[in-house]
């Protein structure tokens, strides 16, 4: 069995991209599918952060770095989510090479449902790999023209490498009153919107406690719009509500991966 990788990319920084590969990830987890999410923004890595893994020693600088092996930098996440964040030196940034990564995709699809890769922010080099390597590419937008014209610059280097963009995330929906709809931004876009996620301050609490929002309060907003968008890309059918049970189940599986886990 080999993997269906995901890149989720943005034209822009600040999108909530890592927000969203994280959250989409833990949620194909909770769903039971085999799911790994990797930090490829070597230079501004977001996604131990989130997790509170931002002091562990080997990460996926040390193995494009060549100084250990990509089975050492991989950490159990939430709901049995599995993890691979970058390092935050500048001096682990220095020794990184990008060209490595092929080789860490070809290590880590066999035995997974889904790897989601979360990209650098704009159309530099270090961007460019983790694009081709895909099987899909989604795009994370705000509703916003600035947002909206770097996008379409990313899926102009997306389709330059042979790639294309399979749809596009609407992050924090409701920002402002001069919000751009859902219909607005496939048309600018020219594909389609997977899934709008709507701004909730949960997300960001969620955030301060190191749990992604689809856990610590699954039945919130975002957390629904994420399930949601989880069981599309699964090709399951959608259960907007969670139960109490599942609540526990998921609240189970947080606890063994903080006090058991890697």
């Amino acid at each position: 069995m080999t993997a269906h990788v995901y890149t989720i990319a943005s034209g822009k920084g600040g999108t909530g991209k890592t927000t969203t590969t994280l959250n989409l990830g833990t949620a194909l987890a909770a769903l039971g599918k085999k799911t790994v999410v990797l930090d490829a923004d070597l230079g501004m890595a977001n996604l131990g952060l989130l997790l509170g893994l931002e002091k562990s020693k080997i990460t996926l600088h040390e193995v494009l770095g060549g100084s250990a092996k990509i089975n050492e930098a991989i950490y159990d996440g939430p709901a049995g989510l599995k993890v691979i964040p970058s390092g935050l030196s500048l001096k682990g940034f220095q020794n990184c090479d990008p060209d490595r990564l092929r080789e860490v995709m070809t290590s880590i699809v066999e035995g997974m449902d889904f790897v989601l890769i979360d990209a650098p922010a704009g159309i530099s080099k270090d961007g460019v790999i983790p694009l081709a390597v895909a099987d899909h590419v989604i795009l994370v937008v705000n509703p916003e023209l600035a947002s909206m014209a770097d996008a379409l610059k990313t899926k102009a280097l997306t389709e330059m490498l042979g790639r294309s963009v399979e749809g596009v995330i609407l992050n924090r929906a409701e920002l402002e009153r001069t919000e751009i709809n859902r219909n607005k931004v496939a048309e600018l876009l020219g594909v389609k919107v997977l899934e709008m996620i709507p701004e909730d301050a949960n997300v960001r609490r969620s955030a301060a406690f190191k749990v992604p929002v689809v856990i610590r309060i699954p039945n919130s907003p975002a957390a629904i719009a994420f399930r949601r968008l989880a069981a599309l890309i699964a090709g399951e059918k959608f259960k907007e509500s969670v139960s109490k049970e599942n609540k526990e189940s998921f609240v189970d599986r947080l606890a063994r991966s903080v006090f058991g886990g890697k």
